[in-house]
């Protein structure tokens, strides 16, 4: 299962830490995603949302 927003699309991006001597090492930037049970084309489903999607009202909630 990929770290990947069931909405957007938002995913892990990697690059570079730069530190001053602008020596360089990878890191990845994850998304804030959160585990939530949702209204899908009328079914309820549990899906991984980032939370921007989530405060920006894109998902129908299930209480």
């Amino acid at each position: 299962m990929a770290r990947k927003c069931d909405i957007c699309g938002k995913k892990t991006i990697t690059g570079n830490n730069v530190s001053h001597a602008h020596n360089t090492s990878r890191r990845v930037w994850k998304p804030n995603l959160v585990r939530m049970k949702a209204r899908v084309g009328g079914q309820v489903k549990t899906i991984r949302v980032c939370t921007s999607c989530l405060r920006s009202n894109k998902v129908e909630k299930v209480v």
